[in-house]
């Protein structure tokens, strides 16, 4: 599930510097009445045990939390398009405040969405965990065991002569 308002906001983003290789635009703005708001929903869902995992989205966007989620986990994820009228990229690595992405047991679904939607707090589905891979609509899985592996051994490799 992610909490919190998407507007695909890449000035000064990971995904502007490592993918383009650009840096300019402004950070995105801060609302600190959204932040404590979905703050304060997140820590509420955690103290009632309703939540099995929770990442901010904020450097790098929703997918490299996903991503992180995923390494630490070993818990790959399918997940669903960006919606309409937002292109992908904007979506997936776009780095709005007071945004998170959380995990939970599907019985506790309908618990959470009303408490997003009393805490004024946007709440969408975004795919379902499990598997060992992440998988994007229209792109190729990647395994999760791969990801975790080029993620940790890049660094030695580099320092090794590797890269």
């Amino acid at each position: 599930i992610l909490l919190g308002d998407t507007r695909g906001w890449l000035g000064q983003s990971a995904y502007l510097a490592t993918v383009l290789g650009r840096e300019e635009g402004a950070p995105p703005p801060v609302d600190l009445a959204a932040e404590k708001r979905t703050g304060d929903l997140v820590r509420e869902l955690i103290a009632r045990n309703r939540v099995t995992a929770v990442h901010d989205c904020s450097d790098g966007g929703l997918l490299i939390a996903l991503a992180e989620m995923a390494m630490a986990s070993g818990i790959g994820a399918a997940l669903e398009a960006a919606p309409a009228g937002l292109p992908a990229h904007a979506f997936w690595f776009g780095e709005d405040q007071a945004r998170y992405v959380l995990t939970a047991p599907a019985l506790a679904l309908p618990e959470i969405d009303a408490a997003a939607k009393a805490a004024g707090v946007s709440a969408i589905r975004i795919g379902l965990t499990g598997g060992e891979q992440l998988t994007l609509p229209g792109e190729r899985p990647i395994s999760v065991a791969t990801l975790k592996k080029r993620h940790e051994s890049w660094l030695p490799d580099y320092m090794a002569g590797k890269n």
